[in-house]
C-alpha cells in the first residue's frame, strides 16, 4: 500500500500504524520514487476469501447475459448473506426525483454527511452491503450517508446514473447542507460517479464537497490502462471480458468512450478538493486509481493514494477482513484531517 500526499495535506496529519518505506507515485504499475510504501501480507482470511471467489466467479458474462435477471439474482445474494448491524437506521428519501436511503447510527452527529454512490459496474445494486459499508464509515466518523439508487444500465443508459447522482448532491445543497460538511465517496463505478459529480458541481459553479473518497474507482471506459490486461485473471472479483460487456451496456457508443462524463480520467482536475484513492496490487482497476491520482496530483490536488496487496476489487465491503477495517481506519483519518471530524472516539 503506498500514499502521496500533497499541498494542504501536511505530511504530519497522515498516520499510518505500519512500517513505511519512502518510494515514488509512478503513473502505473508498481511502486518506484516518491511516495510512501507499507508493506503488508494478506491476512489468511483475504487469502481464503480470494480463493472461494475464485472457485465460484471465475466465469464471466456472455454477451447475451440477462443483465437484469442477474441483477435479481445478485440482490437476493445480497439480502441473504450481507447484514447490517441492528442499531443501523436506514430511511427512505426521495431527493427530488431521486430515490434514495438515509443511513445513520447511534454516533451519527448534525451536519456531517457522506453522499455514498455505490458499485455495480453500472447495472448492479448491493442495498445491504452498501448500507453496511456506509454504516461503518458513518460508525467512524460520527457521520449520516446518503445512499442514491441510482438508475442502473441496461434499462438506463449512460447518462442516467450521473445526472441522479449529480441530482442527489444538488438535493444536500438546497435542503441547507454545509458542503464543507459533506464527503463523497465511492467504489468501482461508484467512483466513476463521484469523479463526476465533482466535475459537473464545478463546472456548474456549484461549491464542492470537503473531500472526496475514491474506492478502485472505473476512470476510463477505453480501458486503456495497463493493469487491465496485467491483472486480468488475478482479480477474483472483476473479469476483463465482463467489463466489456457491462461496458456495451452503459456507454452504445464507443464515441462517448473519452466523454469526462462517461470516463473522467480525462477530465479537468484543477480546483478539486482533497481526494483519497484505494485499490487492490493485483486488480484490474489498480491502474485506473494510478493515473487518476497522479493525473490530479498534477493539477496540484491534495491527493493520497494506496495501493493494498492481494485484496479482492472491493475488499472494503467485507468487514470482516482485517484488511477492511484497517481501510476503515485510513479512510477516516484522511476525512477528519481535512473536514474537523476528529473528535469521535475510535
Amino acid at each position: 500500500m503506498w500514499c502521496v500526499t500533497r499541498r494542504s495535506a501536511p505530511r504530519a496529519a497522515v498516520r499510518v500504524a505500519t512500517k513505511v518505506e519512502v518510494h515514488e507515485l509512478p503513473e502505473t504499475g508498481e511502486p518506484s520514487g516518491l511516495g510512501r510504501v507499507i508493506e503488508h501480507r494478506p491476512s489468511w482470511r483475504t487469502r481464503a476469501l480470494n480463493a472461494l471467489l475464485k472457485i465460484t466467479l471465475r466465469k464471466g458474462l456472455s454477451l447475451d447475459a440477462d443483465v437484469p435477471a442477474l441483477r435479481r439474482y445478485y440482490e437476493s445474494l445480497d439480502a441473504r448473506y450481507f447484514k447490517v448491524e441492528p442499531d443501523v437506521r436506514r430511511v427512505a428519501v426521495d431527493c427530488a426525483g431521486v430515490f434514495a436511503e438515509w443511513v445513520s447510527v447511534p454516533q451519527t452527529r448534525a451536519g456531517r454527511v457522506i453522499l455514498y454512490l455505490h458499485g455495480g459496474s453500472f447495472a448492479f445494486r448491493y442495498p445491504n452491503a452498501h448500507a453496511a459499508l456506509a454504516a461503518r464509515l458513518c460508525r467512524r466518523l460520527g457521520a449520516q450517508a446518503l445512499i442514491p439508487d441510482y438508475r442502473l444500465a441496461p434499462e438506463h443508459p449512460f447518462p442516467a446514473a450521473p445526472d441522479d447522482c449529480h441530482a442527489a448532491y444538488r438535493w444536500l445543497l438546497a435542503r441547507g447542507f454545509d458542503p464543507q460538511g459533506i464527503v463523497i465517496a465511492g467504489d468501482s463505478a461508484g467512483g466513476n460517479l463521484a469523479l463526476v459529480t465533482l466535475h459537473r458541481a464545478k463546472r456548474d459553479g456549484e461549491p464542492l464537497p470537503a473531500c472526496a473518497v475514491l474506492l478502485s474507482p472505473a476512470v476510463d471506459c477505453t480501458m486503456g490502462s495497463p493493469s487491465m490486461v496485467a491483472n486480468d485473471g488475478m482479480d477474483p472479483i472483476v473479469q476483463l471480458n465482463s467489463l466489456l460487456v457491462l461496458r456495451r451496456h452503459y456507454v452504445p457508443s464507443p464515441h462517448q468512450y473519452t466523454d469526462p462524463e462517461v470516463s473522467p480520467l480525462f477530465g479537468d482536475f484543477d480546483g478539486f478538493p482533497p481526494l483519497f484513492f484505494q485499490a487492490g496490487s493485483t486488480e484490474l482497476l489498480r491502474d485506473e486509481a494510478t493515473r487518476a491520482a497522479h493525473k490530479a496530483h498534477a493539477a496540484g490536488v491534495d491527493v493520497e493514494l494506496e495501493l493494498w496487496p492481494g485484496v479482492a476489487h472491493g475488499f472494503q465491503v467485507a468487514g470482516f477482513l482485517p484488511e477492511a477495517a484497517l481501510a476503515i481506519d485510513h479512510i477516516a483519518r484522511f476525512v477528519e484531517a481535512r473536514t474537523g471530524w476528529s473528535d469521535m472516539e475510535v
